[in-house]
C-alpha cells in the first residue's frame, strides 16, 4: 500500500475519522471484528468497512457519525509526538517560502515528530530527496513511525540520519549539492557554515525559530557570514470564522504565534552583497545580551523517557498496521480484508 491508494470504500487497516453529533472527532484504525465504544453506544468496525467515504454511520445509541479518511492536516495534529510539531499553517508557509518542489534536494534539521517531513515528502512526490537530521533517537523513532503510517512505507527518497547536523551533514551532502535547507532547531546559527557549504548558489535557507531573541541572533549570524542575501522574517497567524446565515464573525479562538520563519538565499562563491542604505539605529548587541533569553538558558520543556517510549510504540504500531494493509492488498492477495489494526482513537475505546 502506498499513499497514492486513496479513495474508494473503506478497507481493513484504513485510518478513519468519525465526527459525532457535537462535532467531536475521533480517529481509529479499522480492524474486522472490533468495536469502537463512545460515551454512549458503540460502532462495529465491520459496519464501516466496505462503505463509501463520506457515509454516515449509526451507533447503537442512535447517534450519527460522519466517516471520512483524515486529511494530512488532521493526521499531523493528532499523531503521536516526541517533540512539538510544526503546525500546518507554518508547514504551508515553509513549502511556499522555501519553494520546495518535485525534484528538489532538501535538508531538514530537527525532525521532531515528523510532521514537516510528511509535508515535504508530499511536495516532493517521490522525486528529489529529503535528508532529515535528528539528534535524539527517541524522536527519530517517533518520526519514522509516523511517516510510515501515513505513506505506507518508508519513502525511498527519505534519508533519516541520527546525529548532529554540523557533524553529519558533510558526510551526507557534498558541497553545493543541496537546493533547500530547513532548520528547526534551538541554535541554527551554530550550523550556518556547514549548511552554506552544502547549498547550491541560489539555494534557500529557511530557519524556524520560536522566540524573538532567536530570530534576532540567527538573522545577525546570517548577515555576518557574508554568504547569504539579507534575511527576511515573518510569522503566520490563522483566524477561523463562524459562518452561519447572517451570523458571520471571527472565531473566539485562533492559532496565533507559533514561530518565526526567516529566509535567505545562498550567494555565489566570492560574491559580495551590495550594501543597503539604512537609517542609523542602535542595533549593536553582544552574544551575552541575547544568551540569557534563549530557550537554552530559560530551560527547554522536556518530555520524559517513559512518555517518549510510549509515543514511539504508538507511531510504530500505526506504521505496522499500514504496512500489513499494504501486504494484504498486493495484487496476488486482492480481496483480502484481514489487517491487524489497533485503534488509536482520540476518544473512546475499541475491543
Amino acid at each position: 500500500m502506498t499513499e497514492t491508494d486513496i479513495g474508494g470504500p473503506f478497507r481493513a487497516g484504513d485510518r478513519v475519522q468519525l465526527t459525532g453529533p457535537k462535532g467531536r472527532v475521533s480517529t481509529l484504525y479499522l480492524e474486522p471484528g472490533k468495536r469502537y465504544f463512545m460515551h454512549k453506544g458503540m460502532i462495529d468496525h465491520d459496519t464501516i468497512i466496505g462503505v463509501d467515504e463520506g457515509s454516515v454511520i449509526s451507533a447503537t445509541d442512535g447517534g450519527q457519525y460522519l466517516a471520512l479518511r483524515p486529511l494530512l492536516e488532521d493526521i499531523v495534529m493528532s499523531m503521536p509526538r516526541g517533540a512539538a510539531i510544526i503546525y500546518p499553517k507554518d508547514a504551508a508557509a515553509i513549502l511556499a517560502k522555501a519553494d520546495i518542489r518535485p525534484g528538489a534536494r532538501v535538508i531538514e534539521a530537527g525532525v521532531g515528530s515528523g510532521a514537516l517531513s510528511l509535508w515535504i515528502l508530499r511536495m516532493l512526490g517521490g522525486t528529489g530527496s529529503l535528508t532529515s537530521f535528528e539528534r535524539r533517537e527517541e524522536f527519530a523513532q517517533v518520526a519514522e513511525g509516523n511517516v510510515v503510517s501515513v505513506m505506507g512505507e518508508k519513502p525511498e527518497n527519505w534519508n533519516l540520519v541520527l546525529g548532529d547536523l554540523a557533524e553529519a551533514l558533510p558526510e551526507q551532502h557534498a558541497d553545493g549539492t543541496a537546493d533547500r535547507a530547513v532548520l528547526d532547531m534551538l541554535a541554527p546559527w551554530e550550523c550556518l557554515d556547514v549548511v552554506a557549504d552544502a547549498l547550491k548558489p541560489g539555494g534557500v535557507l529557511l530557519c524556524y525559530v520560536a522566540t524573538v531573541t532567536q530570530l534576532s541572533r540567527v538573522a545577525e549570524a546570517i548577515r555576518a557570514t557574508g554568504l547569504f542575501t539579507d534575511p527576511s522574517a515573518d510569522e503566520t497567524m490563522v483566524r477561523g470564522w463562524h459562518v452561519e446565515g447572517l451570523a458571520v464573525r471571527p472565531d473566539h479562538r485562533m492559532i496565533a504565534h507559533t514561530g518565526f520563519l526567516l529566509t535567505a538565499r545562498r550567494l555565489a562563491d566570492g560574491a559580495i552583497l551590495p550594501n543597503l542604505k539604512r537609517r542609523a539605529s542602535k542595533s549593536d548587541f553582544s552574544d551575552e545580551d541575547v544568551e540569557i533569553w534563549t530557550p537554552g538558558s530559560l530551560g527547554d520543556r522536556q518530555v520524559s523517557d517513559k512518555v517518549l517510549r510510549k509515543r514511539a510504540r504508538l507511531a510504530q504500531r500505526g506504521a505496522a498496521i499500514t504496512a500489513e494493509k499494504g501486504r494484504d492488498q498486493a495484487p496476488d492477495a486482492a480481496g483480502a480484508t484481514d489487517a491487524p489494526a489497533t485503534s488509536t482513537e482520540t476518544e473512546g475505546e475499541s475491543e
